[in-house]
């Protein structure tokens, strides 16, 4: 994948070099689907930290610009969080606004008892984005909550894509799926 402009490929550049310095961690792992890997991409430690959030929120806002009339982005907390707000304020910056919301795994039990914060999503063609993709398991949930609360999901942007089969799963679901950056960007390979 190559990004729209060449300065945006060189934000993508500048992400790949630092996930493979300082987001690949090698031994044994257990992922949040549950399989087994000797890598993992800790991409939370990235999307939290000054130098790659805002080419990570000009990445994502890239990845949209081929999908027509998306009024918000956002996810299963906690992965999605920080994508959503960078993407926020670079498309303020950018002079394209997109809002953001948050997808609780559980509704709230207290105050107004709600499972999607942010922006209101009825009715309204949105992304689900996440930090890295293993089964699809993560951005589905928040799918499956966004489709009962009225809104139209219409594809899952993932930063980094593991290629272990989300990308068949979210397409099943009559989803577009995009992806920044995949495991032969890191020099990965899949398991």
């Amino acid at each position: 994948m190559t990004l729209s402009t060449p300065e945006l490929e060189a934000d993508r550049q500048a992400l790949i070099a630092l996930i493979k310095d300082e987001a690949v961690f090698h031994g044994d792992f257990t992922l949040s689907s549950g399989k087994k890997a000797t890598y993992y991409v800790d991409m939370r430690k990235l999307t939290l930290d000054h130098r790659a959030a805002p080419a990570i929120g000009r990445i994502v806002l890239d990845l949209l610009q081929g999908l027509d009339g998306i009024e918000a982005v956002g996810g299963l907390t906690l992965g999605a969080d920080p994508i959503a707000n960078a993407v926020l304020h670079e498309s303020v910056r950018a002079g394209r606004p997109v809002d953001a919301f948050v997808v609780r795994k559980e509704p709230k039990d207290h105050g107004r008892g709600r499972q999607i914060e942010g922006a209101e999503v009825a009715g309204k063609r949105v992304v689900v984005v996440e930090d890295t993709s293993t089964t699809g398991g993560s951005p589905l949930k928040a799918v499956e909550v966004l489709r009962k609360a009225g809104a139209e999901p219409v594809a899952v942007i993932s930063i980094v894509d593991r290629k272990t089969g989300a990308q068949v799963a979210i397409e099943a679901e009559g989803l577009q799926w995009l992806a920044a950056i995949d495991l032969a960007d890191l020099g990965l390979d899949p398991q």
